[in-house]
């Protein structure tokens, strides 16, 4: 699909991480940008917000919604140095430290976006709440927004036609939960972490966690500090009822089997807990709500698709584009290439192959992840090491491959990620060290 080198007007839909480095690329290559972001500051995610839902299992469709999943105490569980974009070293602001709080890396965002003049570019408290084709033959898109100012009530509607459109909503927002038999009638409290800040309010009770992943380790861990009991329940099929030596109050199981009325929570393993709350550490939902297709791009068990390498729609490339999509990957590092790769194919220094081949590329993946037993839900999780990557970098053409320390430090970090120990990693992995051992 070759073209002529241009540019193009073309709208980002919010304003994190993946939205504020496309903004960035784009902005490099000359085309006219537009971030919308639909609350008060830029950051996504790691703008930290101590609300919570009122729904907080977050079921309710019609529920307020909180953007951010942070919680008081996150941490990074990679490296400062991984996280940083590769021509902008995330360095010290105020946190020291190697693995810093959350607070460093919002200011890490809101000085990226300062020095690159990405601020004027954001479009602050609108909400897209329609991204649609102007018709069915053509390549602009009406992008339309809704406006609520924080001084007053009254919400505007603003329309606007972009040529093209790059989806960097996030999928930290809409909570995907455990089901089993008996949730419904089961009486104690049941709570998505995505609606967890601190662990205060679980003090004195027992508590069931879902879930193994970092957040799930965190959560289950601050909180054993002021429960009675923290039983967590693991999906793996190797795992079976015990306590664990390095605490006092934690112990794990398989999954849950069902709940009672009588407040008892049955594992798989035959084990059981009367408990007070079930914590579900399951992950999230992506969520594109405001994307008006007519079919062409939908959301299937976890799946958005069909996409060209996780990017662009065969039939709606390049003019939709989606940046920061995969996960189990240093996902800074992801979004930098994705955005990188979006920005030269939208100004024409890089041809995507025709709309048959990417299609034929897709079915390929979706074939493949059928045989070997994937789940659909998987699509967007990286599985080869860095083979993602270091192809995103072949498309890019400017870039040097990768330093191999980056692909070392991160599988260094996801092993140490899950594992619930007296010790946190983040605080004994002297990594200045381990950089000298693998030299």
């Amino acid at each position: 699909m070759p073209m002529k080198e241009q540019s193009l007007k073309v709208a980002v839909i919010g304003a994190g991480v993946s939205g504020l480095h496309t903004a960035r690329e784009l902005k490099t290559q000359g085309h006219a940008v537009t971030i919308f972001e639909k609350t008060k500051k830029l950051g996504g995610t790691w703008a930290y917000d101590p609300r919570v839902e009122p729904d907080p299992l977050g079921l309710d469709p019609g529920r307020e919604i909180v953007h951010s999943s942070l919680y008081q105490s996150l941490r990074v569980n990679l490296p400062r140095r991984l996280m940083g974009f590769l021509d902008y070293p995330f360095t010290e602001r105020k946190d020291p430290r190697e693995f810093p709080g959350h607070e460093e890396m919002l200011l890490y965002l809101e000085d990226f976006a300062k020095d690159f003049g990405l601020v004027e570019l954001v479009r602050f408290e609108h909400e897209v709440v329609r991204v649609e084709r102007v018709d069915e033959v053509s390549h602009e898109w009406v992008v339309e927004s809704r406006t609520r100012r924080s001084e007053s009530k009254e919400e505007e509607v603003e329309e606007e036609v972009f040529e093209a459109v790059v989806v960097c909503n996030g999928h930290h927002t809409e909570p995907r939960i455990a089901h089993f038999p008996g949730m419904d009638s089961w009486p104690g409290v049941q709570i998505h972490s995505h609606n967890y800040r601190t662990p205060e309010p679980f003090q004195n009770l027992i508590v069931v966690v879902i879930g193994n992943g970092s957040s799930a380790v965190d959560i289950l861990t601050e909180i054993s500090s002021v429960a009675k009991e923290v039983h967590q329940a693991l999906r793996a099929s190797d795992i079976h009822f015990k306590k664990l030596e390095s605490h006092n109050n934690i112990w794990q199981h398989s999954m849950v089997e069902c709940t009672k009325e009588d407040g008892k929570v049955v594992f798989q393993d035959g084990s059981f807990v009367y408990a007070d709350v079930i914590m579900h550490c399951t992950g999230y939902k992506y969520h594109v709500p405001f994307l008006r297709t007519n079919g062409i791009v939908s959301v299937d068990d976890n799946r958005v698709g069909p996409l060209y390498k996780h990017v662009f729609p065969p039939q709606l490339a390049p003019w939709l584009s989606f940046v920061g999509l995969p996960y189990r990957g240093v996902t800074t590092l992801i979004i930098e290439l994705q955005s990188r790769w979006v920005a030269r194919v939208l100004s024409g220094k890089v041809a995507l192959p025709s709309e048959e081949e990417m299609a034929s590329s897709v079915e390929e993946l979706y074939q493949h992840m059928e045989e070997s037993g994937w789940p659909k839900r998987h699509t967007h999780q990286l599985q080869n090491k860095f083979d993602y990557e270091d192809w995103l970098i072949t498309q890019i053409l400017d870039l040097p491959p990768l330093e191999e320390w980056r692909e070392q430090m991160y599988f260094s970090a996801l092993k140490k990620i899950i594992s619930i120990d007296d010790d946190d990693f983040r605080d004994t992995w002297d990594i200045d060290k381990w950089m000298q051992e693998i030299a």
